[in-house]
């Protein structure tokens, strides 16, 4: 309602989109926990929008700790059974409809705004982005041709190697390649040298990574990214490197800005910074923001990280990694345009090293994409 009619103006309605069908699906709805209880109840209507793993869109629950990691084998998951929810079927309605048996459909009114908190395929590829720009639904993040080729390790590097950036060498091998000649494609991945990693290419939250010591344990990689992705990445290690993320966020107006860049230090048993160093209690890992580089190193990271964004087209906001070599090279690791998002997760911890807590951060991401078009910009 607008003011004429003597009530106050509508709040804008905020749809909150995580789950999904990627083997991310989990870590989604850890982040949506999160990102539901920093949502400011007195500036939006949120409505909380589940995808269950077999592709179903479902009317979730907002309360955040049913989103929570029990443990190790306890992860959220979204509710399949719940009723089922669609955009409105008519033309230029960015209404919401509600489906349950034995009742008609009802509906939630129109959605301002999508916050799509996807990680992997079929969420953060691109693919809900296309969705909502043919629904003319303004959404949080980058668009589908940005979120397509930074899900995608290889074509990303083809494009930040095109812009100047430097990058780790690498090699794609699909498994249709693997199948018909394996031995073509073991002379290709020795030829970056060992140690090396193999990764699913449209993968993300470290699932079916491996770090290859020697050619012996290379096919047993290739099999293990095999079973997420049909195409894999081969990459050469970075080895005696130090991990370094950055955040960016995208301005109203402007260069997009940076924050102060953090390190990460894996310990215990872990080689390298896995699911459970990621997400689990009680593992070895040490971050420190911001990151203790010389000033130059610092310097050329935040420049590099805008660079990356804006080589891709990124928008509202991304997160990029980087290895510093023993050397002092600073190369690009990769960069996520929706990475994790709790407020322990690094892109938020960033920001709120940088001067924006978290619920400000999520606000200025929603705030952003409501002043934002879809189509052609």
């Amino acid at each position: 309602m607008n003011s004429a009619s003597g009530r106050a103006p509508r709040k804008p309605r905020v749809a909150v989109v995580f789950g999904g069908r990627s083997s991310e699906h989990a870590i989604s709805c850890v982040t949506a926990g999160s990102v539901l209880a920093a949502i400011d109840p007195e500036q939006y209507d949120v409505v909380p929008i589940g995808i269950a793993i077999d592709g179903r869109w479902v009317l979730e629950s907002g309360d955040p700790e049913r989103l929570r990691i029990q443990g190790p084998d306890r992860l959220p998951s979204v509710d399949g059974d719940r009723a089922t929810i669609a955009l409105a079927p008519e033309a230029a309605s960015t209404g919401l409809v509600v489906t349950e048996p034995a009742s008609p459909p009802r509906t939630l009114g129109e959605v301002d705004v999508v916050f799509p908190l996807l990680h992997g395929p079929w969420g953060e590829d691109g693919t809900i982005q296309g969705m909502l720009e043919m629904a003319g639904v303004r959404y949080v993040g980058a668009g589908v041709l940005a979120s397509a080729v930074s899900m995608d390790k290889a074509y990303m590097k083809v494009v930040l190697q095109a812009a100047g950036l430097p990058v780790l060498p690498w090699v794609v091998v699909t498994a249709r390649e693997w199948e018909r000649d394996a031995v073509r494609c073991r002379d290709q991945a020795a030829r970056l040298g060992f140690p090396q990693f193999v990764k699913p290419a449209r993968g993300g939250s470290s699932f079916g990574i491996s770090k290859v010591h020697d050619a012996s344990e290379l096919d047993a990689a290739i099999e293990e990214a095999a079973r997420y992705d049909p195409k894999i990445l081969v990459e050469a290690a970075a080895v005696d490197a130090r991990e370094i993320e950055c955040g960016v966020l995208q301005a109203l107006e402007g260069t997009p800005e940076t924050s102060l860049p953090a390190e990460l230090r894996v310990g215990g048993d872990h080689e390298f910074y896995d699911f459970a160093a990621k997400y689990l209690p009680g593992e070895h890992t040490e971050i420190d923001i911001p990151a203790d580089l010389p000033a130059e190193v610092t310097e050329q990271v935040r420049e590099l990280s805008v660079r990356a964004f804006t080589a891709v087209g990124c928008e509202g906001l991304a997160r990029v990694d980087f290895f510093v070599l023993a050397d002092g090279r600073v190369v690009v690791n990769e960069i996520n345009t929706m990475p994790g998002f709790t407020p322990t997760s690094m892109y938020p911890q960033m920001w709120a090293a940088s001067g924006v807590d978290y619920p400000a951060l999520v606000d200025r991401l929603i705030r952003l994409a409501l002043a934002r078009d879809t189509g052609l910009r």
